[in-house]
This record gives C-alpha cells, sequence and structure tokens, in this order.
C-alpha cells in the first residue's frame, strides 16, 4: 500500500510569483525520487468551464453565484475519479495546487462576507485539507509594479486597492481559521532564488514530520 502523498496549497496576491515556485518545488521533489501532481483552479470540469465564461466577461454572474461554483469546482476536483486530488494523494502523489481554501472568494471581491466564505470553504475542508498553506505575502505596491510590467491589459482586481484588499482578506481568514489550517509566510518581496529555499525549508520540515 502506497503512502499518503503530501497536500500542499499555494497561495498569494498576484506578482507574488507562486507559478514560478510551484515549477521549481515540482522539479526538486522529483529529484528527490518524490511522484508530484500539479493542479489549480477552475479545472476544465463543468463547473469550471462555467467559471471560465465568468472570468472572460462571456457571462454576467453575481459574487454569490461565482462562489457556489467554486465550492461545486471544488468538490469535483477533490473527488473526481480521473484526476481528483484524493485519489492522487491515497496513490502516493504528492499534490501541488495554486489556490484552495478561501482565495477564489478573496479575489471575487469585496462583497462576500468572510463568515460565509469560510461555511462554504469549509465543505471543501472536511474532505480534504491542505497538509500546508504557504502564503506568498508581497506588499500590494511591489505587486502592482511586478503585473504592471507583465501584463497590458488589467482585470478588475489587479487594481492596487483591489491587491490591497485581497491581500487584508487572506490575512484576516488566516487569523480566523488560525486553530484549523496550518499556514506558512514565505516572504515574497525576496528574489525568486530565496523564496525557493525558504519554501523548500517548509516543505522538508513537512516530510520528516
Amino acid at each position: 500500500m502506497a503512502v499518503r502523498g503530501k497536500f500542499i496549497a499555494f497561495e498569494g496576491i498576484d506578482g507574488s510569483g507562486k507559478s514560478t515556485q510551484i515549477a521549481l518545488l515540482e522539479q526538486r521533489l522529483k529529484e528527490e525520487g518524490i511522484p508530484v501532481y500539479v493542479t489549480r483552479e477552475p479545472t476544465d470540469g463543468p463547473y469550471g468551464a462555467m467559471l471560465h465564461t465568468i472570468m472572460t466577461g462571456r457571462l454576467d454572474a453575481c459574487e454569490e453565484t461565482i462562489a457556489a461554483l467554486y465550492v461545486a469546482d471544488r468538490m469535483d476536483h477533490i473527488k473526481n475519479k480521473r484526476n481528483g486530488l484524493l485519489a492522487k494523494i491515497e496513490e502516493g502523489i504528492t499534490v501541488l495546487t495554486d489556490r484552495y481554501y478561501f482565495s477564489s472568494y478573496a479575489y471575487q471581491g469585496a462583497h462576500i462576507s468572510m463568515d460565509w466564505t469560510i461555511m462554504a470553504n469549509s465543505i471543501c475542508a472536511q474532505a480534504l485539507r491542505p497538509d500546508l498553506n504557504l502564503f506568498f505575502d508581497l506588499k500590494p505596491e511591489v505587486s502592482f509594479a511586478r503585473i504592471s510590467q507583465n501584463r497590458t491589459d488589467f482585470e478588475i482586481y489587479e487594481k492596487l486597492d483591489n491587491l490591497r484588499n485581497t491581500r487584508q482578506k487572506y490575512l484576516e481568514a488566516f487569523e480566523r481559521l488560525k486553530d484549523q489550517e496550518k499556514v506558512s509566510f514565505i516572504d515574497a518581496d525576496q528574489s525568486t532564488e530565496q523564496i525557493a529555499e525558504d519554501v523548500w525549508t517548509q516543505v522538508k520540515m513537512l516530510f520528516h514530520q
């Protein structure tokens, strides 16, 4: 019987380098002989497809509808038979995911209460809770400068005030969930290389518990 894999979630506002760090950690784990599966949300399933149409502006929806779709998509993400996170982890594969617990709601807007967010996500957490949440903490001003260099068209949540609001929602949620979630703060104002070393330190601790 395979040893259960780990589930590691990467959280942070735009510009914090999550995708780069996921790729670097994936490579490092594979070099250590640890099988890895990388996934993101929304998925390519039916709920994820609806979310994609909303995010591209082809379909209008209120924040509550978007939030409910994220819950449905995430539950499918956890439990579907083909590429479900739970099945992968039970097979001994370590899963790395970009966003997990409440981050989609923080992004989607300031109009959904944190109480509702935590209640909705608790459904998913009962099915599968991350072994480790890595939060890449970044000054919103640094985030805005980074994404301004790399993108010509900003989505609505990429304005500086929304970046500040998103970071604040993360911090509020971490505080509210501190007895339930294992969160490690990573200083994302550093160089890519130093961030990767900090990530590796946290992940090694997880594997050697």
